[in-house]
């Protein structure tokens, strides 16, 4: 019911009894203050009660109880509209502490004019929800706060699941409705002058911290905006923490650090979300201080700590569908800034082939990761992406150049538990025929589950030393006698 009916009602009251005999014509005037003018005018000016006076805000008092969720949102929506026009729009949203204070002020300037009382924490929330609203990412910031929070997936505006200790759970956050989420994804890709709408439905993007962002939109997505966020640990981690988490272990780390060290050519191979990345950014902390590395990447998401690092990132198309640099482009471009090092975030095209013409043309070191389940595939994935590249080799050919560009794959998996290890260390030896030749030096053996359902393994070493232990021995990396050998270590 509207207001003015309400108001209607009361004044119609007193004289009820219309079906009655005397309820005459001459009647009629003592029923006009069903609609005087004076009442209207009774409650404060909207200029005192700001919003509040709307019929809009007067049905959704009626129909949404207080303190509801409904409620709530009404509340947050007038007091935000009002916050966008009387924030200065000059005033620079970089400057966090600043738009804070300034928010701050306006909000409980704009609450006291609502007249509206809250328990001190709903407050803080709704405070901290409009001040996501304007410099955040809306109702999703608290989950890119949270450094338990690794992975942030937006099924749609009232789906919104994250990733905890290698779990997903389905968190009680959600938008307001398709258009809250889209602004969303608009702030998030606009200032990398990129887009997201019918047009152009599907991106990639990052966010300032560096986490990784994919937006795909209806027609494409069929229940609503999607967002999936791959998010930046502010810390990276080390060796050391990969250890502790039992992804490695001591014997193993020193080993792929005397790898790193000697210049082996590595391929780190996984699935998704199998920390493929994490894993190179440590194997690339192994890099000697005095040599010049260049990255090159999709979405810049390496964490090096080295001082002599040149960052690469591939641009895509602009609206007109022009200014396209591929990651094949760098590294072809790469080759002529005097690289030491080059390490390719993944490998996923074309540039497969130039990175193995690189890693055997003198560009020993190389360090790129790809998507592959074994070893085995890894070697079978690269063939096919080197095909990718449109040149018409024969089969062998390719097996060739990628047998004696690479010394070592790193297979990294995801665990049933969302435990993330090491599976297998594997050596490139050479050709046998048409064969690549592969030998496992270390392998992850699973022994049990624990009562929490925790997987139990560990890593063990296979008894055989690698053809390539020389390379090491040359780099004057002298490895413990029993590292190929003898007890395995726990994880």
């Amino acid at each position: 019911m509207s207001l003015l009916r309400r108001l209607e009602g009361r004044g119609a009251a007193p004289s009820g009894r219309p079906g009655e005999e005397g309820a005459e014509a001459p009647e009629a005037p003592p029923e006009r203050p069903a609609a005087p003018p004076p009442p209207p005018a009774s409650p404060p000016p909207p200029e005192r009660r700001g919003l509040m006076a709307t019929p809009a805000v007067a049905t959704a008092e009626v129909g949404a109880p207080r303190g509801s969720k409904a409620w709530i949102r009404e509340l947050k929506g007038r007091v935000q509209g009002r916050l966008i026009k009387e924030l200065d729009p000059k005033l620079d949203v970089n400057d966090k502490d600043k738009v804070r204070q300034v928010v701050q002020q306006l909000f409980d300037k704009i609450m006291e004019e609502e007249n509206t009382l809250l328990p001190r924490a709903e407050r803080i929330n709704l405070f901290d929800a409009l001040l996501a609203e304007i410099i955040g990412f809306g109702p999703i910031q608290p989950l890119l706060d949270d450094e338990s929070v690794s992975e942030v997936m937006v099924n749609g505006p009232n789906r919104v699941f994250c990733e905890r200790k290698g779990k997903l759970e389905l968190t009680d956050i959600k938008f307001d409705d398709e258009a809250h989420a889209r602004r969303i994804i608009e702030r998030i890709v606009s200032p990398l002058g990129r887009r997201c709408d019918e047009s152009s439905p599907l991106v990639d993007a990052r966010l300032p911290d560096g986490s990784r962002v994919n937006a795909i939109i209806p027609p494409l997505a069929l229940d609503g905006a999607t967002i999936t966020i791959r998010k930046f640990s502010k810390k990276p981690l080390s060796v050391d923490d990969l250890i502790r988490f039992g992804s490695l272990t001591p014997e193993l780390a020193e080993f792929l650090q005397a790898c790193v060290v000697a210049r082996f050519n590595i391929v780190v191979s996984g699935g998704t979300g199998s920390g493929k990345t994490t894993l190179l950014n440590v194997l690339s902390s192994f890099i000697p201080e005095d040599e010049r590395i260049i990255t090159i990447e999709d979405a810049a998401e390496l964490q090096l700590q080295q001082i002599h690092w040149v960052r690469l990132e591939s641009r895509k198309a602009n609206i007109e569908g022009k200014g396209a640099v591929t990651i094949r482009d760098l590294v072809m471009n790469t080759l002529r800034m005097r690289p030491d090092r080059i390490v390719v975030g993944e490998c996923r095209g074309g540039e497969a082939l130039d990175m193995i013409q690189a890693m055997n043309t003198g560009h020993d070191g190389s360090l790129t990761t790809l998507h592959a389940n074994t070893p085995k595939d890894a070697l079978g994935r690269l063939e096919v992406l080197v095909l990718m590249a449109g040149m018409d080799l024969p089969v062998r050919a390719i097996r060739q150049q990628v047998a004696s560009a690479l010394q070592l794959i790193v297979q990294q998996e995801r665990l049933r538990d969302g435990s993330r290890r090491v599976t297998y260390v594997t050596e490139v030896q050479g050709m046998e025929g048409d064969t690549v030749v592969l030998q496992d030096i270390f392998l992850y053996e699973q022994t049990g589950i624990d009562s929490n359902g925790k997987i139990i393994g560990h890593v063990r070493p296979t008894g055989l030393r690698p053809k390539y232990m020389q390379k090491i021995t040359d780099a004057g990396i002298q490895l413990p006698a029993n590292i190929f050998g003898g007890q395995p270590s726990r994880g």
